[in-house]
């Protein structure tokens, strides 16, 4: 009488831990090693060394120098020459220094506002549009006007909207009261380069935009209009205020255009500190400029203030 070979398990049916695996026995596997954070090396902060150094002396130097020039009497005052005063921030901010630093932020306030709004639409046909080539074509255009002032730009518009220009007299503009040397001709040749600068820096957070929370919106009866007031522009908002810092700092800095077109017929703090520069209304007035150079500083710092608390919101969601 034969008796069955009593099967034995093969190493396939039984795991690394001893157990069988088939064989209906519990197998145990060995625990995964938690993975290790990888952690920069000491020296990897090296690499930000040139751009440090790059804006320690672009930035940080002529700040320094700005802000010793400002308290420090000129050199070619009569008396006390060299010596700490507070004589060029009082002046700074009196009479028709004050009157044109205020004249600044007017006008850069009020273009950076009009950019904004009439950029947003330009920008959203853009992100919405079917076609390819009218985004590039638009975005493309955009980088050029952006870029586009000085000189040129206000030779463009003298030409064209000037007193003698084509379309002042084939639409009659100045029996309407137009002037392009005013505050508003120079509102108008501003717009001209911060519209398509405000569609540069909108369009990157346009296309953060997810379509599902559109189409949440729509799901919930809601129309394009609620859809733009309660969700979208409450994303943008980081967005577009940064837009318009970005403007108001152009508008605010921007000095060749309104020098060749208005002259001193709008009062503006750069032609200011131009005239203080090179001694058109007092001589000696050299440190005054630096002083309405720290005005400027100060001014563009507290409107940075605003907008950096609510970058973080922004990208929180488009992110």
């Amino acid at each position: 009488m034969t008796t069955a070979p009593t099967p034995v398990p093969t190493p396939a049916a039984t795991d690394l831990g001893g157990g069988a695996g088939p064989s209906g026995t519990v197998s145990k596997t060995s625990p995964t090693p938690p993975r290790r954070r990888l952690r920069p090396r000491g020296g990897s902060w090296l690499a930000t060394v040139p751009l440090l150094a790059f804006f320690a002396i672009s930035f940080g130097l002529p700040a320094v120098a700005i802000a010793i020039g400002a308290f420090t009497a000129s050199s070619d005052a009569e008396t006390g020459a060299g010596a700490f005063t507070t004589a060029n921030l009082t002046d700074s901010v009196q009479g028709a220094y004050w009157t044109a630093l205020l004249s600044s932020v007017k006008l850069s306030a009020l273009t950076a506002l009009l950019g904004t709004v009439l950029g947003l639409p330009i920008a959203q046909a853009v992100v919405t549009s079917r076609f390819r080539a009218v985004r590039e074509a638009v975005l493309s255009a955009s980088g050029v006007l952006a870029n586009f002032g000085g000189l040129p730009l206000a030779f463009a518009f003298v030409a064209t909207l000037g007193n003698a220009g084509e379309l002042t007299k084939l639409l009659h503009l100045t029996d309407h009261g137009w002037s392009l040397y005013s505050f508003t001709g120079l509102t108008v040749v501003y717009l001209y380069f911060l519209v398509p600068l405000m569609v540069l820096s909108i369009t990157p957070a346009l296309d953060g935009l997810r379509a599902q929370w559109r189409e949440a919106a729509h799901n919930n009866r809601a129309t394009t209009l609620q859809y733009w007031r309660h969700v979208a522009l409450p994303i943008l908002f980081p967005s577009l205020l940064g837009g318009f810092v970005l403007l108001f700092g152009s508008a605010f800095a921007a000095y060749a255009t309104a020098a060749a077109m208005v002259g001193a017929t709008v009062p503006l703090i750069s032609r200011s500190i131009a005239d203080a520069l090179s001694g058109n209304v007092l001589v000696g007035q050299g440190n005054l400029a630096l002083a309405l150079s720290l005005d400027m500083i100060v001014v563009a710092v507290l409107v940075m203030a605003v907008y950096l608390p609510l970058q973080r919101r922004s990208a929180r969601w488009l992110n």
